[in-house]
């Protein structure tokens, strides 16, 4: 598939946009960019798509409405900042899009409501409901009030998230760079863009070194291990300079620009896509080889029989890590039982599970239907 036919199938999109993008080197606000990259939206949006843009830069410009130039560290800092800026984003914003003829709609989210599955289905039926009313949803990470235990990290993750709540056809990721090079194009003048990437691999993640921009959250990496994530949605990503002009005009057009990401051919449904990457892991359970086989090998369900160590304390209903002795991440699954129940059952027979507890909740600890795979898969 090449992107023509990507672009020809589009019916949903979600485009990312980096503080990088929106601001100048010298940290103050690019209105002409911003200006450039809504205007490129509402062109999408006339074509008949429906579109959510993901967008960073509170920070950025509450720090341009303070006129303060020096990185801000403490978070209180950071989050009393956001809540000066974003309303001044979303009028900025709302300004260009209303020339557009565009109408727009605020989201704030933190990991607290996609880890929930009554919130993250609200999330997702607010925003088809603005679909239905021709709204642009604009999106970024709740930064007044969100902290390390309900943080998704950044809005590479936040905006593969939404794609996946969406059930997105393309994500775009404009970033302050052309693409994915094999080397680090500051440091290597003979560095190359690639065009087109089949599978995430060591490779490319080595290719991608330890690149940082000084205005966002996070370097080439960490979109990669985002961009990983759509991959398994089966969602193509396109990483893409939001510093070109018409950049989203060249990428709907079917052009070759930047560098675009194929998507897995067997993706994750909706629900295992929320059990992966929008559940918190409350705890772990580390297993056998045997039960391991079964999981990766057999398409089992986890019994207790596998289960030779718990960490961590959690309740029936939440989420867990699913790890080999080896410590090595396996699966991730929504638990039956809780921690102590697990902890009284591991190592015995299902059979066995009401004569200890007094009660069941059913033979497994975690049902196939609730139980994602996450280590590559080889033949035996």
């Amino acid at each position: 598939m090449i992107l023509k036919d990507i672009i020809k199938k589009t019916n949903k999109v979600v485009i990312k946009v980096g503080s990088s993008v929106l601001t100048t080197p010298q940290r103050r606000l690019d209105h002409s960019r911003i200006q450039n990259i809504t205007k490129g939206i509402c062109e999408v949006l006339g074509s008949g798509r429906k579109a959510v843009l993901v967008s960073s830069g509170a920070i950025a410009v509450g720090m341009d409405r303070l006129g303060i130039r020096n990185r801000v560290e403490e978070i209180p800092d950071k989050q009393a900042i956001a809540s000066i800026g974003q309303p001044h984003l979303m009028a900025l914003y709302d300004g260009y899009f209303q020339k557009g003829g565009v109408q727009i709609a605020q989201i704030l989210l933190t990991r607290d409501d996609l880890n929930h599955r009554r919130r993250y289905l609200n999330a997702r039926d607010t925003i088809t409901s603005l679909f239905k009313l021709g709204a642009l949803p604009i999106i970024n990470e709740n930064d007044t009030v969100v902290v390390e235990e309900i943080k998704v990290g950044d809005n590479d993750n936040l905006s593969v998230l939404v794609s996946g709540l969406i059930q997105a056809d393309l994500l775009v990721i404009l970033s302050d760079t052309e693409g994915l090079y094999d080397k680090d194009p500051k440091v290597y003048r003979d560095a190359s863009l690639i065009s087109k990437v089949d599978a995430i691999d060591e490779g490319i993640m080595h290719a991608a070194g330890g690149s940082f921009s000084p205005t966002g959250t996070g370097g080439m990496s960490v979109k990669l291990e985002a961009i990983k994530k759509a991959e398994a949605f089966g969602i193509p990503t396109i990483l893409a300079s939001g510093k070109r002009d018409n950049v989203l005009r060249e990428i709907f057009s079917g052009s070759k620009v930047g560098t675009l990401f194929m998507p897995q051919r067997d993706p994750l449904s909706c629900k295992k896509q929320w059990i992966a990457y929008g559940v918190h892991s409350s705890g772990t359970l580390y297993l056998d080889g045997g039960a391991v086989k079964a999981l990766l090998f057999g398409g089992k369900s986890l019994l207790p029989s596998g289960v030779v160590r718990v960490a961590g304390s959690f309740e029936r209903g939440e989420g867990v890590d699913i790890r080999n002795l080896s410590d090595d991440l396996v699966a991730k699954g929504l638990v039956n039982y809780g921690s102590k129940e697990i902890g009284k059952i591991k190592g015995q027979r299902s059979t066995r599970t009401k004569e200890i507890l007094g009660y069941t909740f059913g033979d497994e600890l975690i049902h196939r239907d609730n139980l994602v795979v996450l280590a590559p898969v080889e033949k035996e």
